[in-house]
């Protein structure tokens, strides 16, 4: 669809309040693992679809697997998730606390490939979002012509076809660790210092910014 960029970043949004159990914990679990390890956390997604992510909606490119099983990551920061979550009025979704708690972990994902690769741990992308019934996914590198990248960091997203295709994800099975986070983008100086203070005590201190421009 478009040209790849050469360093792409993937962007995983998360509550400030999960970030300090996230460092304990050394990694990101999937929802499903998440469940299974009874790992209590502020949920701000849509539970019918986080539903629908773990039991409906198979990853094709890996087999067995469902979408539940990985951890999401979207392709940019200042997401259509995160605009839902500032509009704080949309009915399916139970969280009302607006984007300024939420907090961006940005990982490369070059870098992340090349872990992946060398620890046999599946990752997965969708051209689209990945709890759509529509969505299509692709495991190899080679496909990410295939994502519309021109959609993906489009500022403008109220057409449906770019809207969906701006929330292409890449997915990383079961768990993604702490290490690999690389920059946290926050809010304001409320979460500047908050996150900081979470991640002073840790061995892995990711670069910590307000980053303006990645919320609305």
């Amino acid at each position: 669809m478009s040209n790849v960029p050469a360093n792409p970043k993937i962007y995983h949004i998360t509550h400030i309040n999960n970030l300090p159990k996230i460092i304990d914990a050394g990694c990101i679990w999937s929802d499903r693992q998440r469940l299974q390890q009874g790992f209590h956390c502020e949920v701000v997604g849509m539970p019918t679809i986080k539903q629908r992510r773990l039991n409906d909606i198979e990853v094709t490119c890996v087999p067995g697997t469902k979408v539940g099983d990985y951890v999401p990551f979207y392709l940019c920061p200042r997401s259509v998730m995160l605009y839902i979550f500032h509009k704080r009025n949309h009915p399916d979704l139970p969280y009302t606390g607006g984007q300024e708690p939420i907090v961006h972990l940005q990982a490369d994902m070059n870098a992340v490939v090349v872990w992946a690769n060398g620890h046999n741990k599946p990752i997965a992308f969708s051209t689209s979002n990945a709890g759509s019934l529509t969505a299509d996914f692709y495991t190899r590198k080679e496909d990410l012509h295939r994502i519309d990248w021109d959609s993906v960091h489009a500022r403008d997203f109220r057409g449906r076809l770019t809207q969906e295709r701006k929330q292409a994800e890449f997915l990383v099975f079961d768990w993604f660790p702490w290490h690999l986070v690389e920059h946290i983008g926050v809010f304001d100086q409320n979460s500047l210092k908050r996150v900081q203070l979470a991640t002073a005590m840790g061995t892995h201190q990711p670069t910590v910014n307000i980053e303006n421009s990645w919320y609305f």
